[in-house]
């Protein structure tokens, strides 16, 4: 008798220690996924290299671009844009450097390159669990095109529930779609159904074309991140959010934009401001426990056809070799994997 109630004990005992290990991981993947986490943009479409047309990035190209990231900048955090066209070969390089990535499927107005993003997004998220730590569907897909192809974000964010992919899952769009283009900050459509929030959020752009925020200098960039990040946490209580863009350019050096509303110039492009702007709402962030991601790590040459004068000024690293970079931009550098 005794011995049966000493194997019911020990048994018991067993259990409690296996459900309290189970517990204990399920905490520390959530706080994994809620860490404040400091990442910059990537995109290996440099030198002559255009997402448009001809070739596309290589699997070297793409090695060779993050051990630059590794060796000349503390960010051991990428944001991608697309898992097409080879660049789901990021992932493995990424893994191999111990690099994690927020990873967005590129949605446009091509339905089925839509439904091959959608597929190769489920196959590489469950690939790479591990370093593959949050998704998006979609970058700024409102901005670009209204409100024409929200049923093709819920397509895909439907995609994902349904494939129980284990990531976070998001659309990631402008502060002000978020907003759904109200202030005071209004919550759109996509309220309910997505994990977190991803805002991208620049003063620059703001200076030009925008009559609510018309002028914000270099100075004052960090503290706009931080005010607009908190607009859209009010607006969205329980939802984790990250600055998934932010930055300032540094060429042309000296020049300015105009408000078209009131005819003001804030922003002045520099290197001096760039970094300005970089660390003090890094600085900020990590005051409030928030995460961001700079744009970008790598200078693109097809930019300015997209966004003009300053559209392939927003690297913290040179475009070509050598790949001169910024340094010291306060996030906490952490020691590369390789395997």
């Amino acid at each position: 008798m005794k011995q049966i109630l000493y194997a019911l004990a020990l048994a018991s005992m067993l259990m409690t220690s296996q459900h309290a290990s189970a517990r204990g991981q399920q905490a520390a993947q959530k706080a994994a996924q809620t860490a404040p986490l400091q990442c910059v943009a990537f995109s290996p479409y440099v030198g002559q290299l255009n997402p448009d047309y001809g070739p596309h990035p290589t699997q070297a190209q793409i090695e060779q671009l993050l051990d630059v990231l590794v060796e000349k900048t503390p960010f051991r955090c990428i944001m991608t844009y697309g898992v097409l066209n080879g660049l789901d070969a990021t992932f493995a390089a990424a893994e191999a450097r111990g690099i994690k990535v927020i990873a967005i499927l590129w949605l446009d107005k091509d339905i089925e390159v839509n439904s091959a993003s959608i597929s190769k997004g489920i196959a590489v998220a469950r690939t790479y669990p591990k370093t593959i730590i949050k998704l998006s569907c979609g970058s700024e897909v409102r901005t670009r095109h209204g409100n024409a192809l929200d049923s093709e974000i819920t397509r895909c964010i439907n995609a994902m529930r349904e494939a129980k992919i284990a990531q976070p899952v998001t659309t990631i769009d402008t502060w002000w779609e978020w907003c759904n283009r109200a202030t005071p900050c209004q919550q759109t459509v996509f309220a309910n159904s997505v994990d977190w929030i991803g805002i991208n959020i620049f003063p620059w752009w703001e200076n030009k074309h925008a009559g609510v925020f018309s002028c914000t200098p270099a100075e004052k960039a960090a503290d706009f991140h931080l005010a607009r990040r908190e607009d859209i946490r009010r607006a969205y209580p329980g939802k984790d959010v990250i600055v998934t863009e932010f930055g300032w350019p540094y060429a042309p050096e000296g020049a300015t934009e105009t408000n078209v509303h009131t005819g003001e110039h804030c922003g002045i492009a520099n290197r001096k401001n760039q970094a300005l702007v970089i660390r003090s709402t890094l600085k900020k962030l990590a005051e409030k426990q928030g995460s961001g991601v700079v744009f970008e790590a790598f200078s693109e040459n097809w930019k300015p056809s997209n966004e003009g004068l300053f559209g392939g000024s927003w690297g913290i690293c040179s475009g070509e070799p050598p790949h001169d970079c910024l340094t010291d931009l306060t996030a906490q550098p952490q020691k590369s994997k390789r395997h």
